[in-house]
């Protein structure tokens, strides 16, 4: 029986595939036997872990201030009703992206300290040296 369609659906396109990893890679190009964890074999530069770090203290500090600013009322004279709603969640990203840029509370510090060791940690271990 032939499939019929409302006006103006398109049958589906097929799904694109993309071609197989070489044999021992992943995608990422990396090799790693089975049930272990593949790891990139080039170390981040600080300034990109302190980045990093800093994008985490703001997603943190986001999610902190989340639950105070669903308390507050979207009605009344000066409430933006629905729209308020719909855009708030991204006023308290930016808010926790803007206090994470002014030195936010310590958990970048603490993010980007323990990302330094634990890299230095990884590249002694690859050159044969004890942590």
């Amino acid at each position: 029986m032939a499939e019929t369609r409302p006006a103006g659906f398109a049958a589906p396109r097929p799904i694109a595939t993309t071609p197989a990893s070489p044999a021992g890679t992943n995608p990422a190009g990396t090799t790693a036997a089975a049930g272990q964890v593949s790891r990139p074999q080039q170390s981040r530069s600080p300034e990109a872990m302190r980045k990093t770090a800093q994008e985490f203290e703001a997603q943190m500090l986001g999610a902190m201030l989340q639950p105070m600013f669903e308390t507050l009322p979207t009605n009344g004279p000066m409430g933006g009703g629905a729209a308020e709603a719909q855009w708030r969640p991204m006023l308290v990203e930016q808010f926790g992206k803007q206090m994470a840029k002014a030195g936010g509370v310590g958990i970048g510090d603490a993010v980007y300290r323990d990302m330094m060791r634990l890299q230095s940690q990884g590249q002694a271990r690859s050159s044969g040296e004890k942590p």
